[in-house]
């Protein structure tokens, strides 16, 4: 059986690269297309783990080796494990990464080619970004073998109209990377030779901001949304008067005041 961090030839499940303050997680299984064995969930999840801790890490990017971004579920590993016990734990690392990406403080980009399928397409609909190569394509294709995608339903459904989603479930047909743009699966699709210049463009202006506001409002978007209006409201209100009064929100307006440029490097709050 494979390491949580290795796969069979001892090449790391997940590759780690640096650049500025931009971390780029690799999934690293070219020959499953990325398939999320139990070992892979607990590598980016570990992974995920150390980054969030890190200041010096403004972004994550959250990319696939090889011809695909995500196939999805190891179905091979899952057939070989054919009790009610491995499949819930199964599910439930795999639910804790999802919300692992949802929880960290810095915002999550999906580096997205060839295909995502099943939990790969819940992957892109769980990052807080994506963009994908107009080669891209997307379906929650569970449904193909017998498998209602439960649980990229709940990703899905909190990106995409009710009734595309519906259809995407029930039928576990492809859409493309301009269809996912449409239904608000992806931000952007752009050309594949221009997908990693469109990933560095979007980093950099979130980089470019501070990190206590951007962390804060990571965290204040998505709890808002599970709320009634009134409730999100005044959680929303709560959250703005304690941003107000943070080093970096003082520093921004003065330098609006001031009509000069920010020093966003006052901001050590995170």
């Amino acid at each position: 059986m494979n390491t949580p961090s290795a796969t069979a030839d001892s090449e790391p499940l997940v590759l780690q690269q640096r650049r500025g303050g931009v971390a780029f997680l690799t999934l690293n299984r070219p020959a499953q297309f990325n398939a999320l064995s139990e070992q892979m969930l607990a590598a980016v999840h570990g992974a995920l783990e150390a980054l969030a801790t890190d200041a010096s890490v403004r972004v994550v990017v959250l990319a696939g080796a090889g011809k695909a971004f995500c196939a999805g579920h190891d179905l091979k590993q899952m057939k070989a494990n054919p009790s009610l016990g491995y499949y819930r734990r199964l599910f439930d690392d795999c639910s804790r990464l999802m919300m692992r990406i949802q929880t960290l403080p810095q915002p999550v980009i999906a580096r997205v080619h060839g295909m995502a399928t099943a939990a790969g397409c819940q992957l892109v609909a769980m990052c807080d970004l994506a963009i994908a190569s107009n080669d891209a394509r997307f379906a929650v294709s569970g449904i193909n073998v017998g498998l209602f995608c439960a649980t990229p339903s709940v990703a899905l459904t909190r990106n995409v109209g009710r009734k595309a989603a519906f259809e995407m479930l029930v039928t576990g047909e492809f859409i493309d990377a301009a269809a996912a743009v449409q239904r608000g699966l992806v931000n952007r699709c752009v050309a594949a030779d221009c997908l990693d210049e469109e990933i560095e463009k979007l980093a950099a202006a979130i980089v470019a901001k501070p990190p206590s506001a951007i962390a804060a409002g990571k965290s204040l978007f998505y709890r808002q949304l599970e709320l009634g209006v009134a409730a999100a409201y005044e959680l929303a209100g709560q959250a703005m008067a304690c941003n107000m009064i943070d080093a970096a929100a003082q520093e921004g307006v003065s330098a609006f005041i001031e009509k000069r440029k920010p020093n966003w490097n006052l901001d050590r709050s995170t």
